[in-house]
Parts: structure tokens; C-alpha cells; sequence
């Protein structure tokens, strides 16, 4: 089984989520996440699916969601993409070393703090669902309370370059020279 990444651009009404939730769940395909915004037009909103499964299952998924009367486009999010989620992570910060710790692990991951008490202490970090995982398991010591976390949004790069196939260098040099 494998991650797949959907996008769907549908109309911005009432009941649409739900026709396409209904599509997915109706005919026993999982998500794994789900987010939805408007777009541009306000008359239209971006979901972004994430689900397992084979290319059969996926391709059957872009026909049916396509079927749907208010889904204008359906796209499988292909590599290389850019893909980001947030977390919002309430975490113990007992005593100075505790919070000095915790606020170290902010600085490397790039993330927030975005809120504070004595003893405890919210923190938000973004980026691509491995490093959100990462930045919460390296938390998991000093007791996580709770975890809030967005589904995942996702866009197709605009260049051929893949960071973990490429190196930056000779992609520039390349870019460069057309």
C-alpha cells in the first residue's frame, strides 16, 4: 500500500465535503487526512486527500471523484511536490532545563511557541508530515498533553528539481544556463 495524494478542486457549497467523503468511505477507501480552503474563487475550495493504496485503487478514486457533478478537476499530486502540515503541541515545561530543552528543539526544528504557562507550554511546527512526527516524538519525554494536527496540503513543484535526488548545485547551474 502506498501514500497517495489527492487534490480536488470543487465547488464552495454546502455538502460538497461530505459527497466526497461519502464517495471514499462508501466504497470502503480510508483517508488518512483531510484538509479544505478556499481557493482563489471564492466560488471554489481546494480538499487535499491523503489515502493508501494501490495505483488501481487511486485511479479509481480520480474516476469516481470526477463523476461527481460540482468537482471541477481531480489530480494525483505526483514527485516532486511540496507538502506541509501543522501541528499545534501541548507539552509539559517543568523547571528551567526541561523548557531550555524544549526550546532548543524549537529552534531546530523552526518552530513556534505560541503559548506559555508556568509548567506547560504550546508549541506549533510545520512542515512535511515526517519532520511533524519527528519534532513530536522528540517532545514525547517531557509528556505531551495533547496534539492538534491539519491535514495536509500539497502542490506540484513548478520545477523538475527533487531535493532528494538532485543536488541544489547543479540544478541552479542548470537553471541558469536555459
Amino acid at each position: 500500500m502506498m501514500r497517495h495524494t489527492i487534490s480536488i478542486l470543487v465547488a464552495n457549497q454546502a455538502g460538497e465535503l461530505s459527497r466526497i467523503v461519502g464517495l471514499f468511505s462508501g466504497r470502503g477507501y480510508n483517508i488518512d487526512t483531510i484538509s479544505v480552503g478556499k481557493t482563489l474563487d471564492p466560488k471554489l475550495s481546494r480538499a487535499t486527500i491523503v489515502t493508501l493504496g494501490d495505483q488501481k485503487t487511486v485511479e479509481q478514486i480520480v474516476k469516481q471523484c470526477s463523476q461527481l457533478t460540482r468537482v471541477k478537476d481531480v489530480q494525483v499530486v505526483s514527485a516532486p511536490h511540496i507538502e506541509r502540515e501543522m501541528a499545534l503541541v501541548n507539552v509539559n515545561a517543568e523547571g528551567g532545563i526541561a523548557r531550555q530543552d524544549i526550546l532548543n528543539l524549537v529552534s531546530i526544528f523552526r518552530a513556534k511557541v505560541v503559548d506559555m504557562s508556568h509548567d506547560k507550554i504550546v508549541l506549533e511546527a510545520s512542515g512535511n508530515s515526517d519532520k511533524v512526527d519527528t519534532f513530536i516524538e522528540l517532545l514525547k519525554p517531557f509528556g505531551v498533553n495533547d496534539v492538534t494536527r491539519t491535514g495536509c496540503v500539497a502542490v506540484n513543484r513548478l520545477s523538475p528539481f527533487d531535493p532528494r535526488k538532485d543536488n541544489g548545485e547543479e540544478f541552479l547551474a542548470k537553471t541558469i544556463m536555459k
